[in-house]
């Protein structure tokens, strides 16, 4: 039977409408920080989740036992064809499919670590993402997403209920999850969509339902306010970029396509462009767990890390002022050596990526041990040499504004790594 205004209870529009306004605002609000310290920083985290093999990405060519352990899926020694690694020094060079990054690396807005991830030992997808998401590695409990923690931190800088972070493509990432209210954006053409309440007349009866004064109403509201607000802004963002006619077409496994991750990246620049109470992005990719023909120059994590250079090189235009940060990472690496189907398995030890004009870019940073059997971890996987929440650390602090005891909330039982210092720009 066709949806009417007199055939709608409540729960029904609740249910007809989930993912339209429950997905925009989150009801809970938070109290005030007493923070006064001024904060103009905004953080992009781009989590690719899957386990990135970075030693394709951050290629150690200067080391002899890369390509040991890699006889079929190593990228061949730098030549200059531009087909071959591209060398950053005599230990690291990037993936061709990442050539788009390298006048990044020139100017010194992009840095790496090249051994980096959680300390704990699980190789369970759901596990260390969990451990990401939350800051506290080993925990598998519920807790408040880190990202969500440093939203309420910053919330001084806004009215009580305005968000302060916005996730673009994950309904409800755990990394956000918490108090504070955050505003959710569906990924790709559905972000520019309002849904059932473009309909008039459902948006009539929508909002003579939740009409009144009562917490239920005044949250339905405030979705449906910012459903349609954000629609109506990534309509016109996409015609002042003048993207042309032709439409990327999205990768089949939905990781960093163009339409994927580019035009979700595109969405969030445009949002937090817009409205600068929007201090904090979060943009996620998936198709990274390649266990079976990876290949090397050529191949699926190939085309993966084209389509990751180019949504990093769209993030660069939109957030590159003074204090912005963009941080790439996965949930662990992957092995050494690559196995009898041509792919890598689950590892330890990664490449984080930082970009921005507070980092010390155009090197990589930190301890690297390389890749002789004794220095592995387990004797199979590059070693976690730094704590990732040491790496957010060292940011938060630097463009954030956050202090030595709101780091310590964020990420409790965490070390301030002494080696990762120089990492950012004073």
């Amino acid at each position: 039977m066709p949806m009417t205004q007199h055939t709608l209870s409540r729960r029904g529009l609740l249910q007809a409408l989930a993912g339209t306004a429950s997905m925009w605002a989150t009801p809970a609000l938070w109290a005030q920080s007493s923070r006064t310290t001024p904060v103009d920083g905004r953080l992009v985290f781009v989590f690719l989740r899957g386990a990135y093999d970075g030693l394709s990405a951050l290629v150690p060519h200067g080391d002899a036992d890369y390509y040991r352990l890699r006889p079929n899926i190593a990228l061949a020694q730098p030549d200059g064809s531009g087909q071959t690694t591209l060398a950053l020094d005599t230990t690291f060079g990037l993936h061709p499919s990442l050539q788009a990054l390298l006048p990044f690396w020139k100017q010194g807005v992009l840095g790496a670590i090249p051994a980096a991830g959680s300390p704990a030992p699980s190789r369970s997808h759901f596990d260390a993402q969990h451990h990401w998401e939350i800051g506290v590695p080993g925990k598998s409990g519920s807790g408040q997403g880190w990202m969500n923690g440093l939203a309420e931190l910053q919330s001084n800088r806004n009215q009580p209920a305005d968000p302060v972070a916005v996730s673009v493509g994950e309904a409800n990432p755990m990394i956000l999850a918490g108090a504070s209210p955050v505003q959710r954006v569906p990924r790709g053409d559905a972000a520019t969509k309002q849904g059932a309440l473009g309909d008039t007349r459902t948006r009539q009866a929508v909002m003579r339902l939740y009409g009144g004064d009562d917490a239920l109403s005044r949250t339905f509201q405030a979705g449906a306010e910012s459903r349609m607000q954000t629609a109506k802004t990534l309509t016109e963002g996409a015609a002042e970029q003048e993207m042309g006619s032709a439409q990327m077409v999205a990768a089949s496994n939905g990781a960093g396509s163009p339409k994927g991750l580019l035009l979700d990246a595109q969405h969030l620049g445009t949002l937090m462009r817009k409205d600068p109470t929007l201090r904090l992005g979060f943009l996620s990719a998936g198709g990274w767990d390649t266990h079976a023909n990876q290949g090397n120059a050529t191949g699926a994590l190939a085309n993966n890390l084209g389509n990751l250079a180019t949504a990093l090189v769209q993030l660069r235009r939109d957030f590159s002022r003074p204090n912005d940060v963009v941080v790439v990472a996965s949930e662990f690496g992957r092995t050494s050596a690559e196995n009898g189907t041509g792919g890598t398995d689950h590892g330890h030890g990664n490449t984080l990526w930082l970009m921005g004009n507070r980092v010390q870019g155009g090197r990589w940073h930190g301890e690297w041990s390389g890749l002789a059997q004794g220095n592995l971890h387990e004797g199979r996987d590059l070693p976690v040499h730094h704590d990732f929440r040491s790496v957010f650390a060292q940011v938060l602090r630097a463009s954030q504004g956050l202090s030595a005891a709101e780091t310590d909330r964020l990420f409790p039982g965490f070390s301030w790594d002494a080696r990762l210092d120089g990492l950012m720009r004073a």
